[in-house]
């Protein structure tokens, strides 16, 4: 499913780019970073901004980011879904194998 443009993006789902986006910085900055950064006020926030998505929302955002798969997520939001590999599940689409 290709993702519409960001500004067809919910609220949530801006904050929820945002916030991958600060991390996947944040991850990649970290070998040279001293001191490291601390990463665990932005996995609180992506834990509830997550919270905040409607049941109804994109059911593979909702699988990437229940399972903690954030570079998934962040390249659905980003329209990029096609570039995420298969998971263990065997399927980028919930629930079929």
């Amino acid at each position: 499913m290709q993702r519409p443009p960001l500004n067809d993006m919910t609220e949530i789902e801006k904050n929820i780019l945002d916030s991958l986006l600060e991390l996947d910085h944040a991850v990649k900055a970290m070998p040279a970073a001293n001191p490291k950064p601390n990463l665990l006020p932005l996995f609180t926030r992506l834990d509830e901004l997550v919270r905040q998505l409607p049941k109804d929302a994109d059911p593979n955002l909702l699988h990437y980011l229940n399972r903690k798969s954030y570079e998934k997520a962040r390249l659905l939001l980003e329209g990029r879904d096609a570039e995420n590999p298969r998971g263990s599940c065997g399927s980028r689409t919930p629930g079929k194998r």
